[in-house]
C-alpha cells in the first residue's frame, strides 16, 4: 500500500476531500520525522512507537579491498508495533 492508497482509503472512509487528507498525512509524517530528528520518540497507543535506536561503534571489513573500516556510533529510526497490533496481525494474516 502506498501513501496515495492510504490517502484514497481515508478519503473514501471519512468523506473528507483527498487534498485535505493528503495535507494531514504529510503533516503527520513531517511531525514524526521532525521529532525523531530532535531525539524525541513518538508513541501512538494501540499502534506502536517510532523510536531512536543507538548503534555502537564497530569494525567491519571491505571485502573488495580487503581492508577493515570503523563504522562510528550512530542513531537510526525504528518502529516497534504495539502488542495488540502484533496480536491482530498474527491472528489474521493468511
Amino acid at each position: 500500500m502506498t501513501k496515495a492508497d492510504i490517502v484514497n482509503e481515508i478519503s473514501k472512509n471519512t468523506g473528507i476531500e483527498k487534498v485535505t487528507v493528503q495535507k494531514t498525512v504529510e503533516a503527520f509524517m513531517e511531525t514524526v520525522k521532525g521529532n525523531l530528528v530532535k531525539g524525541k520518540n513518538v508513541y501512538l497507543r494501540g499502534f506502536g512507537s517510532f523510536v531512536i535506536k543507538q548503534r555502537a561503534e564497530k569494525t567491519a571489513r571491505n571485502i573488495s579491498r580487503n581492508t577493515t573500516i570503523i563504522i562510528p556510533e550512530h542513531f537510526i529510526p525504528s518502529f516497534k508495533p504495539s502488542k495488540s497490533f502484533v496480536t491482530k496481525v498474527k491472528n489474521n494474516v493468511k
